[in-house]
């Protein structure tokens, strides 16, 4: 019988950031952005799919037959992961992020004047986009850590599944978990105006009814963060106007120009001494970009942000560099990432 827990321990002995198990292929291991093979010996189908329905509840199982999609969260030996559960070639597969225990502070992620100044808004939209394993629920977590040292607010979590576990300090803090405390994003944020509170984090932004609530959120008076899956900062805008259509999109420009605060756009690089940095691209949403917003103009975005280095925007290209300058990254990563870096 197939002992998954084993690998889930190794994850957590190895300080992985994710572990890979899917039928008929070899278990991984991801570790400072590679992989690496766990076993020489491919995981039978039945036998895993036996094993990931014994850390299942009757429910979840369920759910995840009628779906062939399940994402929950899992606890071993104190460690959090958050799991995906799928199917690829009628074979079951999952992937699981290990989620920290301790939540990074502002100076173990390098956070730039910007985000640690979006901790003290008291509304609007605070983004942050990039990749899958970019580190964006790493970041909104150490902000939302902030406000909880800092603030007597009241503070409502929608995640799916729930990934750091905040200790009430100063704030009050409730976090709902969709499919166990709600039904969906656009359900819990269809009430959670509600629930008096101050600050509101989306784990994402994954349809119109979600986005559209999220935006009403931010121009009544609540400080909202949320994570989309673009690139850059003027992808992120480009992709909330894109999911609704023509006749709804001038109204979404306004809201946009009008409750947006912040948008981070974060990669993370091989750091020189092991490990991964973040590199960050931050727009800053100034009566300059508000109007670029609302006239649709989001081409002219990316050359804004390139010019309001003094107002504290970055462009990715230029927080590369800075990487470099510092010594946190090999040149090569630099160059890599921007193609110009050997110039600076």
């Amino acid at each position: 019988m197939l002992n998954i827990k084993s690998f889930f321990k190794e994850a957590v002995k190895q300080e992985a950031s994710d572990l890979h198990l899917v039928g008929e292929e070899l278990p991984m291991l991801r570790i400072e952005g590679e992989l690496k093979e766990l076993d020489k010996k491919p995981l039978s189908n039945k036998e895993l799919e036996t094993a990931i329905f014994g850390l299942l509840s009757k429910e979840q199982k369920e759910s995840y037959l009628a779906e062939k999609e399940l994402d929950f969260g899992y606890e071993q030996d104190d460690v959090r992961f958050r799991v995906n559960l799928h199917q690829q070639e009628e074979k079951i597969g999952l992937a699981a992020r290990l989620i920290p225990a301790e939540i990074p502070s502002p100076k173990d992620l390098h956070f730039e004047p910007a985000l640690i100044e979006a901790t003290n808004f008291l509304d609007g939209l605070v983004l942050v986009t990039g990749p899958t394993g970019c580190g964006k629920s790493t970041t909104l977590a150490s902000m939302v850590e902030e406000i909880n040292k800092t603030r007597k607010a009241h503070v409502v979590t929608v995640e799916d599944p729930i990934e750091f576990v905040f200790q009430d300090k100063k704030s009050l803090i409730e976090q709902r978990e969709v499919g166990t405390d709600t039904k969906s994003f656009a359900a819990a944020l269809k009430h959670v105006l509600r629930q008096d509170p101050n600050v509101i984090l989306v784990g994402e932004m994954r349809d119109p009814e979600t986005i559209s609530t999220v935006l009403t959120a931010a121009e009544t008076g609540h400080l909202v963060f949320s994570t989309l899956h673009t690139s850059s900062a003027a992808e992120a805008i480009e992709r909330i106007v894109d999911v609704f259509d023509g006749a709804k999109q001038k109204q979404i420009l306004m809201q946009l120009s009008a409750s947006l605060r912040l948008v981070i756009a974060q990669q993370l690089l091989p750091a020189k001494d092991g490990g991964r940095v973040p590199a960050r691209e931050i727009l800053i949403n100034t009566p300059a970009i508000a109007n670029l917003i609302k006239e649709n103009n989001v081409a002219q975005i990316k050359s804004s942000i390139q010019t309001s280095a003094k107002e504290g925007m970055v462009t990715m290209e230029n927080s590369v560099k800075q990487l470099l300058k510092e010594g946190w990254i090999e040149e090569e990563v630099a160059e890599r990432r921007t193609g110009r870096a050997k110039r600076i």
